[in-house]
C-alpha cells in the first residue's frame, strides 16, 4: 500500500484513527492490569500487540472488544469517546474479535457459520424463505477474498482446518461492515501453511481499510504483517514502533524485555517526542 506516512505510521494528511486508547487503565482489586495505555490505531494498518504473559495484552483485548470495562482513560472511535457495556456494542459500532479459542458449530455447513444469527431471506411476508443459494454464493465470494478460493460452503465446519476457521471470521467481519480487526493469536499451534492462509486474511482486511489489531507472542510473524508494533510489559507500553524503526531480530531481542527495550524507547522518544504522549 502506497499511502504516505507520519513518523508514527499513522497515515499523513489528518486521518482520524478508527481507534485511540488514550491513558486507559484497568485495575483488578489494588493492581493494574492496564496501567496508562495510549494507542493509536490507523485504518490502513497492522498494529501487532506483543508481550509477555502477565504483559496485558488479553486485558487490551477484552477492553477493545467491550467485554472489560476500564477505570480511567478514554476509548476513542472515530474521535468520539465511548464506553462499552458489552462486546455487542464492539460490534455495533463496527469493532470485530476473532478469539484465540474461536469455535464454530462444528455440524452445520460452513455457510450457515457464516450467517449464522443474520440468515438472508427472500421474498415477502407470508412467502419470505431462506435465500439458501445466496446464502452459498456470498459465503464462496467472501472465503475467496480472504484467500481460500474454491471452498465446498456445503461442506461441515468441522472439515475446516486451524487457521482456516480464523479466516472465516474475517471474512464474516469483512462481509457484515466492521471497520476494526481485533485478532487474538490462536492457541492452537498452526503449520507454516495455516499460518500464510491466516496471514493473508489478515492482510486482506488491512487492504480494505480496517484497523487491524494482532495480539501475538511471535516476532518474526508480527514482523513479517505489521506495519506498527505495541510493546507491553506489566501492564505499561514499554515500545511503540513501526517496521522502519526495528527489523526481524530487533523484534524478537526486544520481546526480552531488559536495558535494550528501554534504551531503544528512550532513545526513540527523544527523538520523537510526540511518542511519549502515546
Amino acid at each position: 500500500m502506497s499511502t504516505s506516512t507520519t513518523v508514527d505510521g499513522a497515515p499523513a494528511g489528518g486521518t482520524t484513527p478508527v481507534l485511540e486508547l488514550r491513558g486507559i487503565t484497568v485495575r483488578h482489586g489494588n493492581v493494574p492490569a492496564l496501567n496508562r495505555v495510549s494507542a493509536v490505531l490507523p485504518p490502513g494498518r497492522i498494529t501487532c500487540v506483543l508481550g509477555e504473559n502477565g504483559s496485558g495484552k488479553s486485558t487490551l483485548v477484552s477492553v477493545l472488544s467491550g467485554l472489560q470495562r476500564y477505570d480511567e482513560g478514554e476509548l476513542l472511535v472515530d474521535g468520539v469517546p465511548m464506553r462499552f457495556r458489552s462486546a455487542r456494542q464492539a460490534r455495533d459500532v463496527g469493532i470485530a474479535t476473532v478469539w484465540q479459542d474461536l469455535a464454530v458449530a462444528p455440524l452445520l455447513s460452513i455457510w450457515r457459520n457464516f450467517f449464522l444469527g443474520v440468515e438472508p431471506t427472500r421474498g415477502v411476508w407470508p412467502l419470505r424463505r431462506l435465500d439458501i443459494d445466496g446464502a452459498r454464493e456470498t459465503t464462496v465470494r467472501a472465503m475467496a477474498r480472504v484467500g481460500i478460493p474454491g471452498l465446498d460452503p456445503d461442506q461441515p465446519a468441522s472439515a475446516l482446518q486451524a487457521g482456516e476457521r480464523q479466516s472465516l471470521a474475517v471474512a464474516r467481519a469483512l462481509h457484515f461492515g466492521a471497520r476494526a480487526l481485533i485478532i487474538d493469536e490462536p492457541v492452537t499451534p498452526m503449520t507454516v501453511a495455516r499460518q500464510t492462509l491466516f496471514g493473508q486474511a489478515i492482510l486482506a482486511a488491512r487492504a480494505q481499510g480496517l484497523a487491524v489489531v494482532v495480539v501475538t507472542n511471535n516476532p518474526r510473524y508480527a514482523h513479517l504483517i505489521g506495519d506498527r508494533f505495541l510493546l507491553l510489559a506489566h501492564g505499561q507500553v514499554a515500545g511503540s514502533l513501526t517496521r522502519e524503526d526495528v527489523d526481524a531480530d530487533d523484534l524478537t531481542a526486544l520481546m526480552a524485555g531488559g536495558e535494550q527495550l528501554t534504551t531503544l524507547t528512550d532513545a526513540l522518544t527523544e527523538l520523537h517526542p510526540e511518542l511519549g504522549d502515546r
